[in-house]
């Protein structure tokens, strides 16, 4: 495991524009400017969109370099060229709130990683509409609430969610197998900033009971999908996908374990890269800089 950044010394900065000429010297001169030896970078130019996307993380040599004052002197760059950019402290962990209904596969896998230190975030509460999951969270001392969802209840239900959101600075919302659909306003409010992880035989297989389903038709592929919520049901963009090949030999229980292992490794992988800010939305598609 590589070591941790150094608190107030590592930055990252992430950034997509318009291509042109001169941008990574534009970048190259920032950095220098302000005393940054470059540590790791990453760049892909999407010719087909002519979009330019970049991930740089730095170090500075003055311990009293504030991330305000580099903000600062990026903000006439980005403006001459037309830059969506953010700059990050790499060593600040992200507030993850974790969303989960009964099934713990991988809210205990999330768990796990964050308490081996191999995911860099925070976790300052665990939200389910049901009980299952509480004496887990109880297990790592992270604060569980129980927030049950009803059609009359719904609206009520995700606006206690958000106000915890905004309350605890959470960063970046995972459902961790959270059996319920969230409606086009939540989804709105949580762009670019929910994560979800489902079984991959989806559309093919939909409602109750998936492995089962597969198992009939005789499926040689169980994988899983990550993708960031959007209104439009499991089709957000996606982070990361992964498969394991099967035979006729699995029986339906069987399906469902190898489906478990996939699902929480794809997530934890979607929700690494993305706590490390290495995933930039692209339209309906993503750019991952692994």
């Amino acid at each position: 495991m590589s070591p941790r950044p150094q608190p107030g010394r590592e930055f990252v900065l992430t950034l997509s524009c318009p291509d042109r000429a001169g941008l990574v010297h534009a970048v190259s001169g920032f950095l220098v400017r302000h005393s940054g030896n470059i540590l790791e970078s990453q760049q892909f130019d999407d010719r087909l969109q002519d979009r330019f996307f970049m991930r740089v993380h730095f170090e500075v040599s003055d311990a009293n370099t504030a991330l305000e004052e580099l903000r600062g002197g990026f903000g006439p760059v980005a403006e001459a060229y037309r830059i969506s950019w953010q700059l990050q402290d790499a060593s600040t962990p992200t507030r993850t709130l974790i969303m989960v209904s009964k099934f713990a596969h991988c809210l205990n896998d999330l768990l796990f990683r964050r308490s081996t230190g191999a995911l860099h975030i925070d976790i300052p509460a665990i939200v389910s509409n049901h009980r299952d999951v509480e004496p887990l969270a109880q297990t790592y001392g992270i604060p569980f609430h129980h927030i049950p969802v009803t059609p009359q209840t719904k609206a009520e239900a995700e606006s206690r969610l958000l106000r915890l959101v905004d309350e605890l600075d959470v960063g970046l919302v995972v459902l961790a197998r959270y059996m319920q659909v969230l409606s086009d306003d939540l989804c709105k409010q949580l762009d670019g900033r929910a994560i979800n992880i489902h079984h991959s035989f989806l559309p093919s297989f939909k409602g109750a009971r998936p492995y089962v389903q597969a198992h009939r038709r005789g499926v040689k592929l169980v994988g899983a999908t990550a993708h960031y919520v959007t209104s439009d049901l499991d089709e957000g963009p996606i982070i990361e996908q992964d498969v394991v090949r099967v035979d006729h030999s699995r029986n339906p229980d069987e399906l469902v374990t190898v489906g478990r292992d996939v699902e929480a490794q794809v997530l934890a992988r979607a929700v690494e890269w993305h706590s490390e800010n290495r995933v930039m939305v692209n339209g309906h598609r993503t750019v991952v800089f692994r």
